[in-house]
Formats: C-alpha cells, structure tokens, sequence
C-alpha cells in the first residue's frame, strides 16, 4: 500500500491536513496595513497604557482580584508580548518585502524611461545639429543680393557685347 501511494499522483492520495489556501495579495495588504498600525505613536501610547493599567492592576489590586500576579514575574504578561513580537516580526518583513518588491518595479520603470528620454533626447539633439547644416547651407539676404547684382552686371555686359555688333551688321 505504501508503494502505491507513493506512485500516484498527489491530489489522488489521501491527506491528514485540509490545504490551507491563503490569498497571498490580501494577507500582503493585511501585513502591510499592520506593519503601518505597528509603527505609529498611537500604537506606541496604547501599548505603554495597556502594560501601564497591567502592571498597576497586578501590583496594587488584592491579590484574589490579580490575574497576573507580581510575584510570578508578571508571566502572562510576558508570554503575551513574547507572542505579540513573535507574530509583528514577520509580518513587518512580510510588508517590507513587498516594499521591495514594488519598489523594484519602480525602478525597473524609472529605468526604462531614462532609456526612453535619453534615446528621444539623441533624436532630438540629431535633429538640432541637422537643421543648423541646412542653415548654414541656406543663402543670405546678402549672398542672394549680390548674386543677383553679379547676373546683372553679366546680362548688361552681354547686351552691351550685342549692341555694337548689332550696329556693325546694320552698317554693311
């Protein structure tokens, strides 16, 4: 029989122990929100009140009246507390990973959109030095004046050449 369980399957054998089926983001958010309760001064405050009232109560009531005598060492007290830290100490870990976490999808982000910015800022500067090229490259109020005085000096020469021969074949 021991050979058989062994070979099939694990959701086929039988289990001792029901699965215990824990919604990780919902008990992530319930660490998360008890790490945060956990670090306020209000927590703080409440918690010296309660081992303040404790303490009085178990010193100064009667001692039929005591839950927690002091003259056990206020052990009740203590295993509360032991089981308080026990508890708070892994569910502050639990939070601050998840922390983690996001805060390293954020700067998986922040990354990438670095990358983004400086291959956009490249193009842009790119862009920039080919558009001062063309410009240097375009003709001034300047140069395309004396280009124009420079074919008018040239026509009027020309049509000066013209004129005389034009004069000399009239003649003949």
């Amino acid at each position: 029989m021991a050979k058989d369980s062994l070979e099939s399957p694990k959701g086929a054998r039988s289990r001792f122990l029901p699965s215990i089926r824990v919604d990780q983001e919902r008990f992530g958010r319930a660490s998360e929100g008890f790490a945060r309760a956990m670090g306020t001064g209000g927590f703080l405050i409440g918690m010296t009140i309660f081992c303040a009232v404790w303490l009085t109560w178990n010193s100064l009531a009667p001692t039929a009246l005591q839950w927690d005598p002091r003259s056990l060492n206020f052990t009740l007290l203590t295993l509360i507390l032991s089981m308080q830290a026990s508890y708070a100490a892994p569910l502050i870990l639990l939070a601050q990973n998840r922390q983690d976490d996001r805060d390293r999808v954020k700067f998986e982000q922040d990354r990438q959109r670095a990358e983004r910015n400086l291959a956009d800022t490249e193009y842009l500067a790119r862009e920039v030095v080919a558009l001062r090229l063309a410009l240097a490259e375009l003709a001034t109020k300047d140069d395309v004046r004396d280009e124009i005085r420079n074919q008018l000096r040239d026509l009027l020469e020309e049509l000066r050449a013209e004129k005389p021969a034009e004069k000399t074949k009239k003649s003949k």
